[in-house]
């Protein structure tokens, strides 16, 4: 793996893993503690053999699933969580969220062979700090903890270039939008609009306007088309940054 960085670096000629974040440089005292997550016994075993070799690194658990892993994060607090993405029971990303329920200062690296961009897009807003494919040398696995317990964030290369490229494409589909006048919703849209940024669902919009669920449907399928958006919240944050909407 390459070494120190400042705020980004660029895969190498080697294909190291990407990094992002400060280089802190700071000795650790302790040991960095790693639960190890995964569904296969044989991988989990493997990463045990191969960690217990570094000697400021101290694998201090293993769980089958993300279930399994939540409650094991919750008892042995550790630095590090290292988890794969796809399980049984209950998968890596879903239990993300919930490990940084019952430990928030553990910092969890999805190690997977996924290189689905929906998972790692997933896996950053569930609040892991690391991405890295199952493809990269056992060395660049006990790299990447040092790194992420320092405060850095390890990304694969293959899937930075993946995120870097989805995020010019979002850039550009702003730049786009701007351009373009923003859609006018009528006045039962904007009512509709308004009930689902505060929070309500179909049912409860459609007591709230006396008007069928149906209806509802029909009108928040026409302002997703209309704003040229995905989802019900997409359609609010859109709504209020174009001021079609102030929710006060």
């Amino acid at each position: 793996m390459a070494d120190s960085f400042g705020p980004m670096r660029d895969e190498d000629a080697d294909g190291d893993v990407v990094g992002m974040g400060p280089d802190l440089g700071s000795p650790r005292k302790e040991p960095i503690r790693v639960l190890v997550v995964d569904d296969h016994a044989l991988f989990r075993r493997g990463l045990e053999i191969v960690l217990a070799a570094e000697e400021d690194i101290q694998v201090v658990g293993e769980a089958g699933d993300g279930a399994e892993a939540v409650d094991k994060a919750a008892d042995l607090l550790p630095d590090i969580v290292l988890m794969d993405v796809r399980m049984p029971k209950r998968g890596g990303i879903e239990a993300c969220t919930s490990i940084k329920e019952v430990a928030p200062s553990a910092k969890i690296i999805m190690l997977t062979i996924s290189d689905e961009e929906a998972d790692l897009y997933d896996a950053i807003k569930a609040g892991a700090t690391g991405y890295l494919l199952k493809e990269i040398s056992t060395d660049e696995v006990a790299t990447a903890i040092r790194a992420v317990a320092d405060g850095q964030s390890q990304i694969s290369p293959s899937m930075a270039s993946k995120l870097l490229t989805e995020f010019k494409s979002m850039i550009q589909r702003t730049d786009e939008r701007r351009l373009v006048p923003a859609p006018r919703l009528t006045d039962r849209e904007l009512e509709v609009l308004k009930l689902v940024a505060t929070g309500m669902n179909n049912r409860d919009i459609a007591k709230e306007l006396f008007i069928s669920e149906n209806t509802v449907k029909n009108h928040v399928r026409n302002i997703l088309e209309k704003l040229q958006l995905h989802s019900r919240m997409e359609a609010v944050v859109y709504a209020m940054r174009e001021k079609i909407l102030e929710i006060r």
